[in-house]
C-alpha cells in the first residue's frame, strides 16, 4: 500500500496498480503545465513515485514535507500550480494515450486535489528534502511519451520504465 500524505489532514491510501495510474495521469498534466522551477521539482518527485524503479509499496510523499517555498507568494504559487495539476488531469488530459483505462483515477485526483487544496503550504517541514532540488529537477522530455524525464535519476520516464 501506497500513501500520499496531507500534513495532518486526510491521506490517500492506494495499491501499487493504482499508485501507478495516478502518477501516469500526474505526469501528463504535470508535462504540459511545468513553466517555473518549483514545477519541475515536483515533476521530478513524481518521477520518483514510478514503482518500476523503487519498488512496489515503498513510494508515497507527505505534503507537510515538501519544499513549498520561502514567502507567502512563493507558497501560493506553488500550490497553485499543483491545484491546475488536478485540474487538468481531471478533464482526461491526453489518457486516450494510456496503454489502459484508469477506472480509479479520477477518484484518486478528487480525493488528492481536496487534500491539496485544505493544505496550508506555510505549515510544511521544508528541510525534510523530500522535494528534489533545483539541480536534480525533471527538465528533459522523453521524446518517444513527450513526458519529463526522470534524469538525473535515471534514463526514461515513467512509460518507458513500465515498457510502454
Amino acid at each position: 500500500m501506497n500513501v500520499f500524505h496531507g500534513g495532518d489532514g486526510p491521506r490517500l491510501e492506494m495499491s501499487n496498480g493504482g499508485t501507478e495510474v495516478f502518477v501516469d495521469v500526474l505526469m501528463l498534466a504535470v508535462s504540459t503545465l511545468a513553466r517555473e522551477p518549483w514545477d519541475f521539482r515536483f515533476a521530478a518527485l513524481l518521477t520518483l513515485q514510478d514503482q518500476n524503479v523503487m519498488g512496489r509499496g515503498v513510494v508515497g510523499f507527505d505534503l507537510a514535507e515538501l519544499d513549498w517555498g520561502d514567502t507567502p507568494q512563493e507558497r501560493a504559487a506553488a500550490k497553485d500550480f499543483l491545484l491546475r495539476v488536478l485540474d487538468l488531469a481531471l478533464t482526461r488530459h491526453r489518457w486516450e494515450e494510456l496503454t489502459y483505462e484508469p477506472p480509479h483515477a479520477e477518484g484518486y485526483l478528487r480525493t488528492y486535489r481536496a487534500m491539496v487544496e485544505e493544505f496550508a503550504p506555510a505549515t510544511a517541514r521544508s528541510d525534510a528534502g523530500v522535494l528534489p532540488g533545483t539541480h536534480e529537477a525533471a527538465t528533459a522530455s522523453c521524446v518517444r511519451h513527450q513526458v519529463l524525464g526522470a534524469l538525473p535519476f535515471w534514463e526514461g520516464c515513467v512509460f518507458c520504465t513500465a515498457g510502454v
